[in-house]
């Protein structure tokens, strides 16, 4: 197990493609208007299509598992507040910070904010893990 402490911090940068947004809708059968037809979209109070809100939290996963705490870590609880659309081609970043470790068992609990390319939350929560 990875040695892990408090203000530890891990994260990764992706630019959210039109097919990312296309392949996350046929994997999950989410095929909002909003996130797959210009029209609808163009017509709501985005004003164009954004991604799913499920398609950025998968990123939170990304990092929790393959970089910190890494590989073998299991997922007990996430939660999610999603402050701003994220469109597509914006470039996120998604950062995991260690804020709590229990003494008494292998559990982490982990900040967890993805921002935007011009800085602004766009979602944020927190993660309860088990290190393995």
């Amino acid at each position: 197990m990875r040695e892990l402490y408090i203000g530890q911090k891990a994260s990764i940068r992706k630019t959210i493609t039109e097919a990312d947004v296309v392949l996350f809708g046929c994997v999950t059968g989410d095929m909002n208007p909003l996130h797959t037809d210009d029209i609808t979209a163009r017509d709501s109070r985005f004003g164009k299509r954004i991604a799913h809100g499920m398609l950025a939290a998968g990123l939170i996963s990304a990092v929790l598992g393959m970089q910190l705490p890494g590989p073998g870590t299991i997922y007990l609880k996430q939660t999610l507040t999603f402050r701003r659309p994220i469109f597509i081609n914006d470039t996120v970043t998604t950062t995991v910070e260690v804020k709590e470790l229990r003494s008494d068992k292998p559990i982490a609990t982990l900040g967890t904010t993805i921002t935007n390319q011009d800085g602004e939350v766009v979602l944020e929560g927190e993660s309860l893990v088990m290190l393995t």
